[in-house]
C-alpha cells in the first residue's frame, strides 16, 4: 500500500501546515473511477521552484527588527526542511515602488556607465540575500527586473509616471542590465534571468516605463539580446511581458512570433492583478510550447490584511490555476512588510505573507504564508506535473511527481462545507476529507 504524509491548513482551526493522520490507500473493490484520479504516466512541465522578492522594503523592514526576529523570518522562508524551502528569488534593478525612494546605479548622463555602482544595495538588499543563501545552502534561481530606466533615458524625464525609453539610449540601457548581472555576480549572487520591464503596459505613479509589444520585441531583438550575448551572458535568460494575464496572449505573440527576437527569449512572465484567466496562460504555452512560463509577481493589494483567510485562498487558487496551465515557477512579491503594509515611496501599501510590526518586534504569519507552503514544501525543484481527472465538484487540485519518486497531491476546498472525495492511484483508492476553507497536501511515496 502507498505510504502517505498528510498536511492540513484550515480556517477556524489551529491547523497551519499541520501533520494529520494520513489518508489510507486500499485496493479498489470495484472498477469505478475515483473523484480525483491520478494519471502518473501523463507528464507535463518540470518545476523550477518557488520564492519571493528581495525588495528594499522587505530588507529595510527586517533591519528594523531584533536580530532574532529577522533570523526567524529568514529561517521560516528559506530553510529547506523547517522553512518553506524557497529556492527562487526576485530582485529589482535599482528602485521600484517598494523602495525607500527613486534611485539608480549611475550618475546622470553617464552613457559610458563608468560610474555604475551598486553600493546602495549593500545597505539592506544584498545582506538579506546573502543571509538567506546561507540558510538555504546555496544561491537562488534569481530573476532581476527593472521598473524604470534612469530618468535621463526617458521621454518624460522622470522614473515615475510611465514615459518610455528614448531610442537613442536603448543600447546604453541594454548594457546597464549586463553591468547589474556582473556586479551581483561579483557579490556571489548569480542572476538566472532578467525581465525586460516590470509591467510594461501600466503607467504607474511609481517607477514605471511603457513599452508596446513591438517596442519590447525590437528592444530584445536589436539591443538586449545581442548586448547580453556580446557581454558573455547568453546563459542568463530573458523573460518578456512580466505583467498581467489579461493581454498576455497578444503581448507574447508579437515577440515570440518573430524568430529573431524569440531566439533570445526564455519565456513569458505573468502577474495576477488583471484577473484569474488561466486559459490565457495555457494558450501561450499551446502557441509557443518550446518557451517557458513563470509567475513573477502577485500580492494582496490595499494594505495589511492581518488574519484574513481570503488572501491565502487567493494564493492557493492562483497557484493551482497557473501550475495546471504549464507555469514552471512561482514568485511571490514582498517577502515581508511592516505594520503599515510598506514602506512604499508612493504609498502603494500592500499585504505580505509575513507582516513585521516594527513597533512591537512581533511577526504575524498570514494565511498566505501557509497556503504557499502547501506547494513550496512538497513540490521539489525538478518535480514534474502529472495528469489527473477530477469529478470532485468545488475542489481544486494539482499533482506533481518529485525527483525522489514521491507524488505531491494538493486539494483545496473554498466552500463552507466539509467535502469528502476519493483519490485514486493505480489499483488503489483512498478517502480524503476536506474541512471548510482548507488546503491539504498528501505526499505519497
Amino acid at each position: 500500500m502507498a505510504k502517505v504524509q498528510t498536511v492540513v491548513t484550515a480556517k477556524d482551526t489551529g491547523e497551519r501546515l499541520t501533520p494529520k493522520e494520513a489518508i489510507v490507500f486500499s485496493t479498489r473493490v470495484d472498477s469505478g473511477s475515483a473523484d480525483v484520479e491520478l494519471r502518473p504516466e501523463q507528464e507535463f512541465q518540470k518545476m523550477i521552484g518557488f520564492g519571493g522578492a528581495f525588495t528594499e522594503a522587505a530588507a529595510y523592514t527586517l533591519s528594523r527588527l531584533s536580530p532574532e526576529k529577522r533570523a526567524e523570518v529568514i529561517h521560516r522562508y528559506f530553510h529547506p526542511v523547517e522553512g518553506l524551502g524557497y529556492n527562487m528569488g526576485r530582485v529589482h534593478i535599482h528602485s521600484c515602488d517598494f523602495a525607500l525612494g527613486n534611485y539608480t546605479y549611475v550618475a546622470d548622463h553617464d552613457t559610458e556607465l563608468a560610474t555604475f555602482d551598486i553600493s546602495h544595495d549593500h545597505k539592506w538588499v544584498l545582506p538579506l540575500i546573502k543571509d538567506a543563501m546561507q540558510v538555504k545552502g546555496g544561491p537562488f534561481t534569481m530573476l532581476a527586473s527593472p521598473w524604470s530606466p534612469p530618468a535621463w533615458m526617458k521621454t518624460n524625464g522622470e522614473m515615475n509616471n510611465g514615459g518610455s525609453l528614448k531610442p537613442e539610449y536603448a543600447e546604453v540601457w541594454a548594457r546597464y542590465y549586463t553591468k547589474f548581472i556582473e556586479a551581483y555576480g561579483k557579490e556571489g549572487v548569480p542572476i538566472w534571468a532578467v525581465s525586460v520591464q516590470n509591467e510594461p503596459a501600466a503607467v504607474q505613479v511609481w517607477d514605471s516605463c511603457i513599452y508596446s509589444a513591438e517596442e519590447e520585441r525590437d528592444f530584445v531583438k536589436n539591443h538586449l539580446g545581442p548586448v547580453m550575448q556580446q557581454a558573455g551572458h547568453s546563459d542568463v535568460n530573458i523573460v518578456i511581458w512580466d505583467h498581467n494575464r489579461d493581454i498576455m496572449v497578444e503581448r507574447a505573440s508579437v515577440v515570440l512570433s518573430d524568430p529573431e527576437a524569440a531566439q533570445y527569449v526564455w519565456g513569458t512572465g505573468i502577474h495576477w492583478y488583471g484577473g484569474e484567466e488561466f486559459d490565457k496562460v495555457e494558450k501561450v504555452h499551446d502557441l509557443f510550447p518550446d518557451k517557458h512560463l513563470l509567475f513573477t509577481e502577485g500580492c494582496q493589494e490595499g494594505g495589511v490584511k492581518l488574519g484574513e483567510w481570503f488572501t491565502g485562498e487567493r494564493y492557493g487558487r492562483n497557484m493551482i490555476g497557473d501550475l495546471n496551465a504549464w507555469t514552471e515557477g512561482y514568485l511571490d512579491w514582498n517577502l515581508v512588510l511592516d505594520e503599515t503594509g510598506g514602506p512604499n515611496h508612493v504609498g502603494n501599501l500592500c499585504d505580505a505573507p509575513i507582516i513585521a510590526d516594527t513597533t512591537t518586534d512581533e511577526l504575524h504569519y498570514n494565511s498566505s504564508y501557509y497556503y504557499i507552503g502547501h506547494f513550496s514544501k512538497f513540490i521539489a525543484p525538478g518535480a514534474v506535473r502529472i495528469g489527473f481527472t477530477s469529478e470532485a465538484e468545488g475542489i481544486l487540485s494539482t499533482a506533481f511527481r518529485n525527483p525522489d519518486g514521491s507524488i505531491a497531491v494538493i486539494l483545496m476546498n473554498e466552500s463552507e462545507e466539509v467535502r469528502t472525495v476519493t483519490l485514486g492511484l493505480g489499483e488503489e483508492i483512498a478517502n480524503c476529507e476536506l474541512s471548510p476553507h482548507s488546503i491539504v497536501t498528501h505526499l505519497i511515496s
